[in-house]
């Protein structure tokens, strides 16, 4: 087997995704934050390949004009037979090189590529999607890049790394004609899978009895199915993120992954430098702006006792455990009351619906308290001033005159009057924009089946916000990393989740956080928590359990959080600075050489 000096040393490494350039989900994430850890151990010798699709792509992109190199040779030759083909560096972090190759250079051949895939692997040809045929086509320019690379490139070895299914059809064409270029294929979750998951009750007990093809057939991606299914067969080395996804694999494809390739992150975007408290603090300040705004026109509470729990992600309800969330939360609202525990939850639901616009009334609360404060602030530069001259002025009497006296009667008539005008007795939306479906929307009803309605009694408060959080944002003016800094507890008990980049943001951020065991995330750290009391990761049981109690041992979670100390919660951040370092991509690519190596050998 290849020595990893000599690994970096004798190979290209050409790591491939349709998310190269272009972001659409969670594997743009992958690739681009190991990009730093993969260069400083492969330098010159890797490069991304891409789609070119991206209209703006010349905002993160720039050309390189070398073409001495093998790649650098193989582009000029794709060029002088007329395909689009674009290399330059990606303007990210550790700035790689990067072959973008245009889908429609082969429009003409879909058609015959189609054919050729079913004739050597059985692949339906039908459509499954919008994105099969473009892939399809890419896959066919993609691989053509490599058939000439392996023929420019005489000194050393070639390892193609595609991710997910639509960098299938390059596989089975560089197994199918055995060109020298050894193949690496990750799946981060099956197509069938993520489409079963939602559509199918308990289908991680039904995984094993599936018939895969037929219900490939049934919800229209045969093609998709079958493409990636051959793929992981002709791959020399295929991997998965996780140990449940490999179950998955094994279940849906028909081929148990020979590697088991863990996500991480760069943990120099994160890094507060042991100021997690300090960061902490400041953003739960501009929380706590929203938070008045909000909800103490009608219902104010101690801020100094009140905690943020917070759960996001796209929104599949079911898959993302928002539906059980809710139910726990139902739970922990009536334990809270019971026990009389002096603390407020505001929990928040950032996920992406359709909506038509914010709220004009949340928008107008909000409003009215800046109005407030601006009015208070006049106050005290008031007071601050005449309070000033009598405390110099003044003779023998040094006690705090009355400061009352110092309002002139215009603020005193501001002050009131926007007040008042602030003050309603009506509750809380639960909801902080105007959804286009409200009625169907599956968070409202079960909100509102589990009667959280943020009435005045409630300790657990709701603020559902369906769109993802950005500095533009009126309500907020945050970025989400800062939003989840602000915050106490990350809740994310998926029920389908490959991985589950979410939790470990929140972790890298210090902020405790729940996840589940059907997680790729959840089911990897469990060996690695010995004590998820002190870490403030906390791995809920979902796997082979009851619904019912499921949620009641969520609901026990935070309820134990809840009763935690100021103090209790600080050693958790600190716990959490030091346990995130396991899942930096510094250490986390080794997985990835083993699997290269092992592709060599």
């Amino acid at each position: 087997m290849a020595t990893t000096k000599n690994l970096y040393k004798d190979n290209l490494l050409l790591e491939c995704s349709w998310e190269v350039c272009n972001q659409l989900g969670g594997i743009y994430t992958v690739i681009r934050s190991k990009l730093p850890a993969t260069l400083e151990k492969w330098g010159g010798n890797y490069c991304l390949i891409g789609p070119l699709v991206n209209d703006a792509i010349n905002v993160e992109f720039e050309d390189i004009s070398e073409m001495d190199s093998p790649i650098g040779k193989a582009v000029s030759h794709m060029r002088d037979m007329g395909y689009e083909i674009r290399y330059g560096t990606w303007l990210v972090s550790g700035r790689p090189k990067v072959v973008l190759l245009n889908p429609d250079n082969v429009f003409n051949k879909l058609d015959s590529i189609k054919l050729r895939y079913f004739k050597n692997f059985g692949v339906p040809a039908g459509k499954d999607d919008s994105l099969y045929d473009v892939s399809l086509q890419w896959c066919d320019t993609v691989y053509s890049f490599m058939k000439i690379l392996s023929e420019k490139e005489k000194k050393k070895g070639i390892i193609f790394h595609g991710h997910e299914w639509m960098t299938c059809g390059t596989i089975l064409d560089i197994k199918k004609n055995a060109i020298n270029v050894k193949t690496v294929f990750t799946t981060h979750a099956t197509r069938l899978g993520r489409v079963l998951a939602t559509n199918i009750k308990d289908f991680y007990t039904q995984m094993s009895s599936i018939d895969n093809e037929a219900m490939a057939r049934r919800f229209g991606i045969p093609g998709i199915h079958k493409l990636e299914k051959e793929g992981a067969k002709a791959a020399d080395i295929f991997t998965t993120v996780s140990q449940i996804t490999a179950e998955e694999c094994e279940h849906l494809l028909g081929t148990r992954p020979h590697h088991v390739t863990p996500n991480g992150l760069n943990l120099d975007r994160f890094s507060a430098q042991h100021k997690v408290h300090i960061r902490h603090d400041k953003y739960r300040e501009v929380i706590n702006d929203f938070v008045m705004g909000h909800f103490f026109h009608s219902q104010p509470f101690n801020l100094s006792k009140t905690l943020y729990f917070f759960t996001s992600g796209r929104y599949e309800h079911e898959n993302k455990g928002f539906d059980i969330t809710i139910k726990a939360l139902s739970v922990l609202n009536e334990w809270l009351k019971k026990e009389k525990i002096d603390v407020t939850i505001v929990m928040f639901f950032i996920t992406k619906a359709e909506v038509y616009s914010i709220n004009p009334d949340v928008l107008h609360s909000r409003a009215l308290l800046e109005e407030i404060r601006k009015n208070c602030g006049e106050i005290e530069k008031e007071i601050s001033e005449k309070l000033f001259i009598k405390a110099a002025s003044s003779v023998g009497d040094h006690r705090l005159p009355p400061l009352n006296d110092f309002v002139d009667d215009y603020w005193r008539l501001r002050y009131r009057r926007a007040v008042q005008s602030w003050k309603t007795d009506r509750w809380p939306y639960i909801v902080t924009h105007n959804l286009v479906n409200d009625i169907d929307d599956p968070i409202l009803k079960d909100l509102r089946a589990s009667k959280l309605f943020n009435s005045p009694l409630d300790k657990v408060k709701i603020v559902y916000h369906p769109e993802f959080i950005s500095p533009t944002n009126p309500l907020f003016a945050l970025e989400y990393s800062q939003f989840v800094r602000g915050c106490h507890l990350g809740i994310f008990p998926s029920y389908y989740e490959p991985w589950g980049y979410t939790p470990l943001e929140c972790i890298a951020r210090g902020v405790p956080t729940i996840t589940s065991d059907l997680s790729g995330f959840g089911s990897y750290i469990e060996d690695l928590n010995d004590n998820p009391d002190e870490t403030g990761v906390f791995v809920l049981k979902r796997k082979g359990k009851r619904r019912d109690l499921v949620i009641e041992d969520l609901a026990k979670l935070m309820f134990q959080f809840s009763k935690s100390t100021q103090g209790y919660r600080s050693i958790q951040r600190n716990k959490l600075e030091d346990f995130s370092q396991a899942f930096d991509w510094h250490h986390l690519t080794e997985e990835y050489d083993e699997t290269y190596k092992m592709a060599i050998s």
